[in-house]
């Protein structure tokens, strides 16, 4: 008797639909199949069955091959493109001759800055003329590594053998063992102990991160404040007031004044500051005239603009929370320019101040819209992905502490107010108060599952800006706050974590044992063998540490040595930036604006438009002289715009290669390979090759 189908239908595996997009436009979708019903009726021998199944899995697997070769070979293409377009780039940047210190923008002082690199010139003509006399040396003979060895040729050989060149090679030799080697060698064993502490520093934060998702740790607000927000009924809506602060910002203010106006919050209980401090006239007029437009469809919104810029946006903020209105509102929460809360930003973040009356601060992490569009801002993705995931949720979980970002946050207006509310002394006033507050027993609440997207900065001149403000502002608060800090009325361990955690090892050790030991000693040690780094230290440890940053972005992981090897091309402008703003050299105090691009993701535009269509209509209505201004603005804006050069970076891009160079005489595998590759990163970097490519 045959089988029954049933009984051998349960036997076949039926295969699963395979679907693989293409990025060829020619091939858009291909769907592969499982073995059809019809084909499972094909004669009653089960085996013949399995045989076809088998036979059909197969075609199968060769086809989805068979896509991925094709995908692969679109990659190659495009690094091929790639590579082809660097040689033209090269040339233009050699031919216009424009170089960073042209730039009319003084966040950097020019006598500091030219001192910075005479020093690097020093080295890198220094190593010029050691890797000349190597070379010359290993011709003559002088085939060692060891410094034993080449003492033992010294002393050994006959003095008449020996030439001039020989007896200075000696000499040369005796010199460097005696009297360079030794503090070379000290530093280097000081840099490493302070690159062993704060790995250790980055492996505790992240072991504590898998024990918080492993344990499914997150601040849950109270049951009945968020039930109320839902329901609407006697809710929890406290008074809140939203502040935009922006700065000469025309490609973002749309998008942030429009996502700010769709916060779902009652309209008598927000009050939408936009805080204007832009000096250019064409973009006053926007902005008011962007508000006046949201005041016609119901926005509770209102326009203030500074004539006087004191205090940058400490002070524009400061001047916000002087209004006499301000009395009535028990919270603010603050969105930078190009920050878009989603629409239920509020729901998700003032619940967890209620029957909480020591939270001052809920902070929410960031998202980014452009992430992907080029090398320099996945890099960037993988740092911020790891501060908000590892660092801001670690910190918030166990001790109830982190440095405020600036925005995507809200602020219990009292809380403010008792830490003695926002101060100008220094270019990072987020961190400045975040610090004051937790002194006065305030705690905070970081939110990893609430998100507010922003830009990230696309050409390496904005974000090298930005992060020289990131690194210098933390050291002039330090200077500042330390004595407060010391005589603070609170734990031992709260002084231990803020004086040497949070300010010491994460923001002055780590850009210098980042910059000193990778980009001068270990190059030094090349030409001073007798002074080593250890194989572990110079790959890897970095390569553990780098892992370890990029696993909060997983998608990140092709990356890994870019990120490696950009973040110590970038210690150049953190050590500098650490360095100003520790001994107050140059300007220090200085406020650049981040330049944005005014981007905006497709589905927060689309939510805004299914939301409220005639809203988003009414403010969006196109202006015919608005859009001419706007066109002839940028058209002055890429006339102004365009790529540089960077004398630093180039001084230690042939640097690094000289002493790749020199460590081919010494067969030293690891550290040529890294020596070369870090050489490359910092020559693409000094010509400006990472980021957005405008001329």
């Amino acid at each position: 008797m045959a089988p029954s189908f049933d009984w051998w239908a349960k036997g076949v595996h039926k295969g699963t639909p395979v679907v693989v997009k293409m990025d060829n436009p020619d091939w858009s979708m291909v769907e592969l199949e499982g073995p059809s019903e019809d084909e499972f009726l094909i004669g009653n021998n089960p085996t013949d069955t399995r045989a076809k199944a088998r036979s059909k899995n197969a075609k199968q697997l060769t086809w989805v091959l068979l896509l991925k070769a094709h995908r692969a070979a679109g990659y190659l293409t495009s690094v091929a493109s790639t590579l082809a377009s660097i040689g033209p780039a090269i040339r233009r940047r050699v031919a216009s001759g424009r170089t960073d210190t042209e730039s009319t923008s003084s966040f950097e002082n020019k006598t500091v800055k030219t001192r910075f690199y005479n020093c690097i010139k020093v080295f890198l003509w220094l190593s010029l003329l050691l890797l000349g006399f190597e070379i010359a040396a290993y011709y003559k003979g002088w085939h060692f590594r060891a410094s034993n060895l080449q003492l033992q040729y010294i002393f050994t050989a006959p003095f008449g053998v020996r030439d001039f060149f020989d007896w200075l090679y000696s000499n040369w030799v005796l010199i460097r063992v005696g009297f360079v080697a030794p503090p070379l060698q000290f530093l280097a064993n000081v840099c490493i102990v302070l690159f062993l502490i704060q790995s250790l520093d980055r492996l505790i934060l992240c072991l504590c991160c898998f024990w918080i998702r492993a344990k499914k740790i997150k601040p849950i607000p109270k049951e009945d404040a968020v039930a109320d927000l839902e329901t609407g009924e006697n809710g929890f809506f406290p008074m809140v007031l939203v502040q935009i602060p922006m700065c000469n910002e025309r490609e973002v203010y749309q998008h942030s004044i429009a996502a700010v106006c769709k916060l779902d919050w009652p309209k008598s209980k927000i009050l939408i500051q936009v805080l204007d401090d832009s000096d250019d006239p064409m973009t006053q007029l926007l902005i008011e005239e962007e508000v006046h437009k949201w005041q016609q469809v119901g926005a509770n919104i209102v326009y203030q603009h500074r004539v006087i810029r004191d205090g940058y946006k400490a002070g524009n903020l400061k001047s916000a929370m002087s209004c006499s209105y301000v009395k009535d509102y028990e919270f603010v929460a603050i969105f930078d320019a190009d920050f878009q809360p989603t629409h239920d930003f509020l729901k998700r973040t003032i619940p967890h101040f209620k029957d909480n009356e020591d939270v001052g601060l809920v902070q929410a992490r960031w998202s980014f819209v452009n992430k992907d569009e080029n090398l320099l801002t996945r890099l960037q993705n993988i740092n911020l992905s790891f501060h908000f995931e590892v660092e801001q949720q670690v910190n918030g979980v166990l001790i109830n502490f982190f440095g405020f970002n600036g925005t995507a946050g809200v602020w219990r207006i009292k809380a403010l107010e008792d830490s003695g509310g926002w101060l100008e002394r220094t270019t990072v006033e987020d961190m400045d108060i975040a610090v004051r507050a937790h002194l006065q027993g305030w705690k905070f609440v970081f939110l990893n599952d609430v998100e507010c997207q922003c830009e990230l900065p696309e050409s390496y001149e904005a974000y090298r800006k930005q992060q020289h403000r990131w690194h210098s502002g933390p050291m002039q608060l330090f200077r500042l706050c330390l004595p407060d800090v010391i005589h603070a009325k609170i734990s031992f361990w709260k002084k231990f974590n803020m004086i040497f955690l949070f300010f010491l090892l994460r923001k002055l050790i780590l850009p210098f044992y980042s910059f000193t030991l990778f980009c001068i000693i270990l190059p030094m040690t090349m030409f001073i063998p007798e002074a080593e780094l250890p194989a572990w230290v110079v790959c890897y440890v970095p390569a553990l540490m780098s892992f370890l940053n990029i696993l909060p972005a997983p998608k990140s992981f092709p990356f890994i040595v870019p990120y490696l090897l950009f973040e110590n091309t970038m210690s150049v402008t953190k050590f500098n930036a650490m360095i100003s703003g520790l001994f107050q050299l140059g300007n220090a105090y200085e406020w650049v604006v981040t330049k944005k691009s005014g981007r905006s993701s497709e589905s927060d535009l689309m939510s805004l438009i299914e939301k409220d269509p005639k809203h988003q209509l009414r403010g969006s209505e196109p202006d015919l002289d608005e859009i001419k201004a706007e066109i002839l603005q940028e058209q002055k804006a890429r006339k102004k715009k365009h790529n540089r050069i960077y004398t630093k970076e180039l001084a230690l891009a042939f640097l690094l290669l000289t002493a790749s160079a020199r460590s081919l005489l010494s067969a030293q595998g690891i550290h040529f390979y890294f020596l070369l590759f870090q050489g490359i990163s910092f020559l693409l970097v000094g010509l400006d090759l990472i980021g957005e490519q405008v001329m």
